[in-house]
Parts: structure tokens; C-alpha cells; sequence
């Protein structure tokens, strides 16, 4: 790992508790690490708000039988085809497909693209996982 730095915090006895009660649910080795990784998510959170180049994935479940709505997504992923980087369809029983689209591109490219993906009639559900790429998150 780079250089360590050591630091301390002031917070409430409340705030400090709630912290432990996540640490301890999350599973972590140690505080440090879930702290390094709440910077990590909030510096994913600030590059997208500034349209930096990102990564992510969008997952849709959506209805097959729905008239014309895999051509219609079909399409409209042609429409970003400089953002995709790769698709992944999956079958989930006889009525319900899953798609896990990874993207890569300007923030906001990306969020179009998850937002017309869940207007059409037919996705019952459409979320945007995002990443960030970039020296700093490390």
C-alpha cells in the first residue's frame, strides 16, 4: 500500500457509536478501511457530478413479451454504442430477462443512457452502479 497517514477525528459519542454499529454490520477488518472506503464512494460521487470520463454498469429487468421492447433497447443501446463496452442478457425465468450493460464515458452520457434504458414500457427495473477511474482513487 502507498504511504499511510495517520490522522484522529472529533465527532459526537452518538455519531461515534452509529460508526461502530456500521463497521461492525459491514463486516470490515477495521474502521480505517471502511472510512477509506466512504472517501472512495464520495470522490466516485464528486468526479460524476463534475461529467468526468466514468465506468458502471446498468442493470435492467424487463418484461421479453412486452411488444417490440428488446428492439427498442436494442436500439437505443446502438444510439450509445461509443459508451457501451459490453453486454451481459441473461434469462431469468420464462417472463424476465436480465441485462447488466457495462458503460464507459462522460457522467452524464452514461445517466441518459440509464434514464431513456428505464422510460420504455416493459423494465421493471433499471439502476446505475457507479465507478470512477482515475489515479486519485486509489
Amino acid at each position: 500500500m502507498s504511504d499511510l497517514v495517520r490522522t484522529s477525528i472529533s465527532i459526537e459519542r452518538n455519531l461515534y457509536e452509529q460508526l461502530e454499529h456500521l463497521v461492525e454490520e459491514s463486516d470490515y477488518a477495521n474502521r480505517s478501511e471502511f472510512i477509506r472506503d466512504l472517501i472512495r464512494a464520495r470522490l466516485v460521487e464528486r468526479r460524476w457530478r463534475r461529467n468526468a470520463r466514468a465506468v458502471g454498469t446498468i442493470t435492467l429487468i424487463y418484461d421479453h413479451h412486452r411488444h417490440q421492447l428488446a428492439d427498442k433497447l436494442t436500439d437505443l443501446q446502438h444510439d450509445y454504442h461509443r459508451e457501451i463496452m459490453g453486454t451481459m442478457h441473461i434469462h431469468l425465468d420464462h417472463d424476465l430477462c436480465i441485462e447488466a450493460i457495462l458503460v464507459k464515458g462522460r457522467a452524464r452520457m452514461i445517466e441518459e443512457l440509464t434514464n431513456r434504458l428505464q422510460r420504455e414500457k416493459g423494465v421493471l427495473h433499471a439502476s446505475l452502479s457507479m465507478g470512477a477511474v482515475g489515479k486519485e482513487m486509489t
